[in-house]
């Protein structure tokens, strides 16, 4: 590796490792201080306020880390070769590499959980309740930075990117690159039926979507990198409405047969211009659908408010899963999450913890039974959302 490759690769890790060291020291000193030890929220408080800060650059480098070990995997012999030697040692327990870089984003993100069980055990002190809700606050701080700059780091980086794949020179040019803009979702469809403007994709039966939380942009691939843009339309202008196969056939017919498997359609409402595009789109599976039914319908379901709480499925996850696309989400062993929609062994949900949201394998997770259990979560849930909203 290059020295440049190499701190892309690694970032702050070794101020992160000092970091943790300080913390584990201060802690140590306790317990020997103290057998039976009391209390730790002076500890927590003053870490997360004052030496806890590398984490937040970390977290805000995952994108570069990803895309440098992507990039070294793929075009760097020597260091595949060695990066798959290395794995296979029984110290790494059959884990891969990048498994180790998201630990520090993962270790952080569990102590709010960790410093709200204090809370918890210290309802009885007055003081060390004080002492411990300060602690929390001082750590969904830190957490929040961490998040927010893993987030921004990672939109910035995409949108960049994306302003120089899509081309505008059909259609009237979208400022694409803004800070209130992150994509949703994005990949490409089967186009079934097409009115106005889509019967120019007539010669080429898909259409490559991307959906940003403000802007869906209809395209068609020109190559692997490079899309020409066919149309857009504000998210609150679209409509989609789901559909069943008896519902939409195939144009031409032929052997495919007259049901499309899994379809769905899609309006553009150009208001300002007076004019409305349809299109009848095809998912290869009704897990697909559902995912782009569900990113495409966000806004809707936000105003119609959050459901119950309290009804919703809870599962908790019972191996890490590392999200491979914008929709999904990564989770942790045993996060518990809110179940929202299932379909086809995928599960949207929302993690417990933060109320992020996204897709995962439904054999990432078990069901929670318990309805004790299931109603501590909820209540669980709904305090920290007060308490961590720093």
């Amino acid at each position: 590796m290059t020295q440049m490759e190499h701190h892309h690769l690694f970032s702050n890790i070794t101020d992160v490792l000092s970091a943790s060291q300080r913390f584990f020291e201060d802690l140590e000193q306790r317990h020997k201080a103290q057998v039976c030890v009391e209390d730790i929220s002076d500890i927590l408080e003053e870490h997360a306020e004052h030496h806890f800060h590398p984490y937040i650059s970390y977290c805000s480098n995952e994108v570069y880390q990803q895309r440098a070990l992507q990039r070294l995997t793929n075009s760097n012999a020597t260091f595949r070769e060695a990066l798959r030697a290395i794995e296979q040692r029984p110290a790494c327990g059959g884990l891969p590499m990048i498994s180790f870089l998201i630990l520090p984003m993962q270790r952080v993100t569990r102590l709010p959980l960790l410093t709200d069980t204090l809370c918890l055990k210290t309802q009885g002190h007055p003081e060390r309740y004080k002492a411990a809700s300060r602690a929390l606050k001082a750590i969904s701080k830190l957490v929040k930075q961490c998040n927010e700059g893993a987030h921004k780091m990672e939109r910035t980086e995409q949108m960049y990117t994306l302003h120089t794949q899509l081309d505008f020179s059909k259609v009237k040019s979208l400022p694409l690159i803004s800070a209130s803009r992150w994509l949703l979702k994005r990949g490409e469809l089967f186009v079934v039926e097409e009115t106005g403007l889509f019967r120019k994709l007539a010669s080429r039966p898909t259409c490559y979507l991307f959906l940003f939380n403000d802007v869906l942009v209809v395209t068609k691939r020109k190559s692997e990198d490079s899309f020409m843009v066919q149309d857009y339309a504000q998210v609150d202008h679209i409509q989609v409405q789901k559909m069943e196969p008896s519902e939409a056939s195939l144009p031409g017919g032929g052997n495919r047969g007259s049901s499309v498997p899994h379809p769905f359609q899609l309006i553009l409402l150009h208001n300002s211009e007076g004019r409305q595009e349809k299109i009848l789109l095809s998912c290869d599976s009704a897990s697909d659908r559902a995912r782009w039914i569900t990113a495409l319908t966000q806004r809707e379901r936000q105003a119609r408010g959050p459901p119950n709480k309290g009804d919703l499925l809870q599962v908790e996850i019972t191996k890490a899963y590392l999200a491979k696309q914008v929709d999904e989400i990564t989770l942790q062993q045993a996060d518990v999450v809110l179940i929202l929609e299932q379909e086809d062994g995928w599960l949207y949900g929302e993690r417990l913890r933060d109320g992020e949201t996204g897709w995962f394998p439904e054999d990432f997770a078990r069901s929670i039974t318990s309805r004790v259990a299931v109603e501590g979560n909820v209540r669980r849930m709904e305090r920290l959302r007060v308490e961590t909203d720093v």
